[in-house]
């Protein structure tokens, strides 16, 4: 008897994939615009200076390797509310009864939201997630494979634009208590994100539907800066009693491999921030007992001390400008080739991805002519491009126009 006999061969991930078919390409002139890490110019994710002096610190002061609390270190929970609140959020400040936020430290950003899913699938029964078309790929799964009822929304249309009066005519018509999760910037795939005026206008629906957001907030400090990104983040978690967010510490400290992340849950009031964290804690231990600790800790050396803070944002600002110049770069490139006008809004989305509006095919054209690797969708990492290949990119996709 083989006990195995029935089990099938899924497809593997299609970006991991493209990974793989990137590492096999003999071409010298190979370039990968699929994963979505951010590269230097010399096309490598680099670990940050002021990362490496956390760790440095870490290494001659940790003085145990035991077990972190089922919430995670304390003080990076701490740190990050603050970060991703702002200094003086009132619902950080003990007032209307005690704190009203607080965090649940997870393997990731995915990690976040895998303990968000079975959250509202245990605790909240019977509520449908919607997510934005397109979204990040893993959104879909996550939901599906904790049992919610998973709909979506449009967000870019078949015209490669932000289609913001179709999301929110979607929006109205959501079920009283659904849950609607919302980027809060640099949109994964798009790259598309919405202004202050349309986040107000989703506020307004959100607050009339009384549906419940959950807002995943992957890239901040990549869109506008630090404190611009958590703009839309901090105005929810003012105007409504109950928000969950999603942080992730990949993108912004680099720790992609550290898997540090964050769930953090905004109640109308300390007591109930507590049901909520008992739950959060008892999920948890079913998924990964207790989350590692070295990023965290990491993470709460850096804001936890005012130099090495100033050389993190120091650090961060100056990736996001290189993404962006890059995404000028590109528009300027494709200029000579009369394409400009039409790739025009790779300079106007923000984060590390752009979606180019190339077809699938265009997009297997440029894999198989050009050793150009991006996802079938057109989605590019913009943080993948090389400065010196700019025209030669931009070549590339004329040849597919």
């Amino acid at each position: 008897m083989s006990h195995f006999q029935s089990v099938a061969r899924v497809p593997g991930d299609p970006i991991l994939g493209l990974m793989e078919a990137f590492r096999a390409d003999p071409s010298p002139a190979k370039l990968d615009l699929g994963v979505g890490v951010y590269k230097d110019a010399q096309g490598r994710t680099p670990i940050m200076a002021a990362v490496k002096l956390a760790e440095q610190r870490l290494l001659s002061s940790e003085t145990t390797k035991g077990y972190t609390s089922g919430h995670g270190d304390a003080e990076f929970g701490e740190l990050l509310l603050r970060l991703v609140l702002g200094q003086d959020s009132p619902l950080l400040a003990g007032q209307r009864g005690g704190q009203r936020a607080g965090t649940t430290q997870t393997p990731g950003g995915t990690g976040a939201l895998r303990l968000t899913a079975d959250f509202l699938y245990h605790c909240l029964p019977g509520r449908g997630i919607w997510l934005s078309d397109p979204t990040w790929p893993i959104h879909e799964t996550i939901f599906a494979e904790a049992g919610l009822a998973v709909h979506h929304y449009p967000y870019v249309g078949a015209d490669n634009r932000l289609d913001v009066e179709g999301m929110l005519a979607a929006l109205e018509q959501v079920p009283s208590g659904d849950v609607v999760l919302l980027h809060a910037c640099c949109h994964n795939p798009t790259g598309f994100d919405l202004s202050r005026d349309d986040w107000y206008r989703v506020l307004d629906v959100v607050r009339r539907r009384e549906l419940l957001p959950l807002i995943d907030f992957a890239y901040q400090g990549f869109g506008d800066g630090l404190e611009e990104d958590a703009w839309a983040v901090r105005l929810f978690a003012a105007e409504l009693p109950e928000l969950l967010i999603t942080s992730s510490c990949s993108k912004n400290f680099g720790l992609y491999r550290e898997r540090t992340g964050a769930l953090i849950v905004c109640a109308a009031d300390h007591d109930k921030l507590l049901d909520v964290r008992s739950q959060l804690a008892s999920l948890a231990r079913n998924l990964w007992s207790t989350p590692p600790a070295h990023g965290a800790a990491v993470v709460a050396a850096i804001l936890g001390d005012p130099v090495l803070s100033l050389q993190w944002q120091t650090e961060l600002d100056a990736m996001r400008e290189r993404v962006l110049r890059l995404r000028h770069g590109l528009v300027e490139a494709l200029q000579p080739f009369g394409l400009a006008e039409r790739f025009a809004h790779i300079a106007v989305q923000r984060g590390m991805f752009s979606y180019t509006g190339l077809s699938p095919e265009q997009v297997r054209r440029l894999r198989e002519e050009s050793s150009v690797y991006m996802v079938g969708s057109g989605r590019a990492n913009v943080a993948g491009l090389d400065e010196q290949r700019l025209g030669e990119l931009a070549a590339a996709i004329a040849r597919v126009c």
